[in-house]
């Protein structure tokens, strides 16, 4: 594609959006969903290093992340009984 073009949409885009402005719920949704996984992250993390004494250890991944971002501190307990009872 020629570059011209590429630079006329992206500064028609950019135009519109200073008229009609940005859909913020949709990207404020988002950002609290990443810092819940994020938070998650902590969670499991600061499992890991503590419970490594236990015998406890919960791998970090999407999935174990998202529950424990979400349920907070009774999904990480959740997830250390699925992996100590079920697994």
């Amino acid at each position: 594609m020629n570059p011209v073009v590429i630079i006329s949409i992206v500064t028609g885009l950019i135009i519109i959006l200073l008229f009609i402005g940005t859909p913020l719920k949709p990207l404020r949704i988002i950002g609290q969903g990443i810092i819940k996984i994020v938070i998650g992250a902590l969670f499991l993390f600061f499992l890991n290093v503590f419970g490594n004494n236990y015998g406890l250890h919960v791998p970090i991944n999407f999935a174990t992340s998202s529950i424990s971002g979400i349920l907070g501190i009774p999904g990480v307990v959740a997830l250390v009984a699925i992996q100590k009872y079920i697994l």
